[in-house]
């Protein structure tokens, strides 16, 4: 099992002296890894970036408007973490979750994740843990549907169909039972459904 250091980038941004944008931003990383280290600063830094500026002046605008117009001061949000769900020998697999508030009723959810062989110092594709199986997607997709028509009432009525036009096989992570196939919130089924998972075992 590899330690790993959870960072932190946060601030609160201000305009006429007051709040109008907020971020908490996490990453992490791993002793001496320098391959997993540098991936994942350069994701945080990067969301940083784009909070600092291009959210920030989207929410001096709102900022403008809502007082121009007598409208609530509105603060947004920047949230991301992050959590390992795997962590064995050179075996690191994680997801990482970014909330965005940017008005609206709610906001926005989008996760990705990673899974990485530390000792190679690269990332796992999907397909590596089916070395034997030329049909693994196959396999995937049926075994997703069977689990959507066992819960069908919190899905789409075509959440079959969907889940073939959305499938991305980036979009997994391990844990010690399996393997997670995740799809995005409004993919197959409605925010109140959050992002669905399904455990593919091994």
């Amino acid at each position: 099992m590899n330690y790993i250091n959870k960072n932190i980038l946060e601030k609160e941004m201000f305009y006429d002296g007051n709040l109008v944008l907020k971020y908490h931003i996490e990453y992490p990383s791993i002793n001496s890894k320098m391959a997993f280290n540098n991936y994942n600063k350069k994701l945080a830094i990067g969301l940083q970036l784009q909070s600092e500026g291009e959210l920030y002046e989207q929410a001096v605008k709102t900022y403008k408007y809502n007082k121009e117009n007598g409208y609530p001061i509105m603060v947004y949000e920047v949230y991301r973490t992050y959590e390992v769900t795997l962590n064995t020998n050179n075996v690191v697999s994680l997801y990482i979750d970014e909330y965005v508030f940017t008005g609206g009723a709610h906001g926005s959810t989008v996760r990705t994740s990673q899974t990485w062989n530390l000792y190679q110092n690269c990332m796992m594709p999907l397909e590596s843990f089916f070395p034997n199986n030329p049909y693994f997607m196959l396999d995937i997709l049926k075994e997703i549907n069977r689990q959507i028509l066992d819960n069908k009432e919190i899905y789409f009525e075509d959440a079959c169909n969907l889940v073939l036009e959305t499938f991305n096989p980036d979009s997994f992570y391990l844990v010690p039972e399996g393997i997670v196939i995740y799809f995005q919130q409004y993919d197959i089924a409605p925010y109140s459904s959050g992002i669905r998972t399904f455990l593919i075992k091994y």
